[in-house]
């Protein structure tokens, strides 16, 4: 089951691994319980075979602060139609405590969401919310996959990009961003990292730094760099942006370095025809 997942399919057993730790603590920021399936089921392609190597050393704090952020961030998005662009191996469409008539399309690659769904039944999990799996590739036409699969274009929709934007270079970036655009009604909301990568001391230079970390780092494109809000203002987004060091002390984790931070956008306008 687990040979079949692609490299950046991959990186999700590890961060599963991440959040199966921080669901153990009994001050934890989250619960999810279908996480330590995850990472059991797909252990065996990670290197060391464990969950924070060195790599995951760098990344523990901010996948936990990310996880409960964007947590907070769809629950209260207000919006019915939720979009989770790779959706990776996270459980929101179980875990959460959806509002009635929540519609939940999860996008990701066609060998990840098998996965994802094989685990998901071995445990007998059931869905919170009406969840619709799309498997489709987030470089090619994955609008009309998810049309396809039932989206309302003109509902306003809650978009989450959680640990993706990295993977791509600056024009698939811009084109993926263009299509969310191009798809949100007015009221829509959009959320996903944001950090200033070109800095000596960024999470994503440390990590780039780190013996042993080309399997992963190799992978990292730099999405739309440190130019997210200007980017959004321009499209017709409202943006605000908030440190994940701010977070963690809202959170009650002030000793953690969570470097970077995230950036959430509503839609003001839409080029949608």
């Amino acid at each position: 089951m687990t040979e079949s997942l692609p490299a950046v399919g991959r990186t999700a057993v590890g961060v599963a691994g991440l959040r199966a730790r921080e669901s153990r603590r009994p001050d934890r920021l989250f619960d999810d319980p279908h996480a330590a399936a995850f990472f059991t089921a797909g252990r065996s392609v990670l290197p060391e075979n464990r969950p924070a190597g060195r790599l995951g050393a760098f990344f523990a704090s901010q996948v936990v602060i990310r996880t409960r952020f964007y947590d907070e961030y769809l629950l209260g998005s207000g919006c019915a139609q939720v979009v989770l662009l790779a959706a990776g191996l996270d459980a929101r469409g179980f875990r959460l405590p959806w509002p009635a008539g929540t519609r939940l399309f999860e996008l990701d690659l066609p060998e990840v969401l098998a996965f994802k769904d094989d685990v998901l039944a071995e445990q007998g999990a059931e869905p919170s919310c009406e969840r619709i799996a799309v498997p489709v590739d987030l470089r090619e036409d994955w609008a009309s996959a998810l049309r396809a699969a039932g989206f309302v274009p003109d509902v306003p929709t809650a978009w989450l990009a959680e640990g993706l934007l990295v993977y791509l270079s600056h024009d698939e970036a811009d084109r993926m961003l263009t299509t969310v655009t191009g798809l949100s009604a007015p009221g829509s909301t959009v959320s996903f990292e944001h950090r200033a990568d070109g800095t000596p001391d960024s999470l994503l230079a440390r990590a780039k730094a780190a013996p042993g970390s080309e399997h992963i780092t190799g992978l990292w494109k730099g999405g739309l760099g440190d130019r997210a809000p200007e980017w959004l203002r321009e499209h017709g987004w409202e943006p605000a942006t908030v440190t994940g060091a701010q977070l963690a002390a809202d959170y009650g984790r002030p000793d953690d370095a969570t470097p970077g931070g995230f950036v959430t956008a509503v839609c003001q306008s839409s080029t949608l025809r």
